[in-house]
């Protein structure tokens, strides 16, 4: 009996590791091959992580974040790369890293950088502990006024500060017509690594 257990462990032992073998290797050729759709060459992408890699660190890469194949693109000046950022165990950490470089993968600093956290020159700024629910409460204790419709509560990139914000809108007066929309309100902008508040200012749309 012990032996007809052993041998039947043995099998399935055997049958895992091949469906596992299977699993890494069409992961791996649906990678290489959504690469080979987006037309990015191998040394065109590994520079554009190095430069991301240069700012987060190799291991914060290689855990949070990703090249979006399906929107990564070749374009006039050499390429357009977008990557996936995202932070499992904290679902509100989830921005785009957006960078162009020339047909060599040298970034074009005259272009759009944005979205990647600098994490080694500022560690804080990489931390995250202030969710949504936490920043809404911030909000309240700070007075922001209750508006005419819920708040429009988002975790994005600001280039002002050069690092990701939460900033909650407050919405007072609003219109939409032919003339399309129109509105204004009050934001407050918080720091989503220490809950400070960086600002309270008054926004429009005409």
């Amino acid at each position: 009996m012990n032996k007809k257990l052993k041998t039947i462990s043995k099998v399935l032992m055997f049958l895992f590791l091949i469906l596992n073998s299977l699993f890494l290797i069409n992961a791996c050729s649906c990678s290489s091959s959504a690469q080979q759709e987006a037309n990015i060459p191998s040394e065109v992408l590994e520079k554009g992580n190095r430069f991301i890699i240069s700012k987060t660190g190799e291991e914060f890469f290689k855990k949070y974040i990703q090249p979006d194949f399906s929107k990564s693109k070749e374009i006039k000046e050499g390429y357009f790369l977008l990557y996936n950022f995202y932070m499992p165990e904290k679902p509100f950490v989830n921005g785009m890293i957006r960078l162009t470089v020339d047909s060599t993968g040298t970034v074009l600093t005259d272009r759009e950088i944005s979205g990647i956290p600098n994490c080694i020159q500022t560690p804080t700024d990489c931390v995250f502990i202030i969710d949504e629910n936490q920043a809404v409460e911030i909000a309240k204790q700070n007075k922001l006024e209750e508006g005419i419709k819920e708040w429009h509560k988002g975790f994005v990139w600001d280039v002002n500060y050069n690092k990701y914000i939460w900033r909650i809108l407050s919405t007072l007066h609003e219109m939409i017509g032919d003339f399309g929309y129109r509105g204004n309100g009050t934001q407050i902008i918080i720091d989503p690594n220490s809950g400070d508040v960086l600002a309270i200012d008054d926004w429009r749309i005409n």
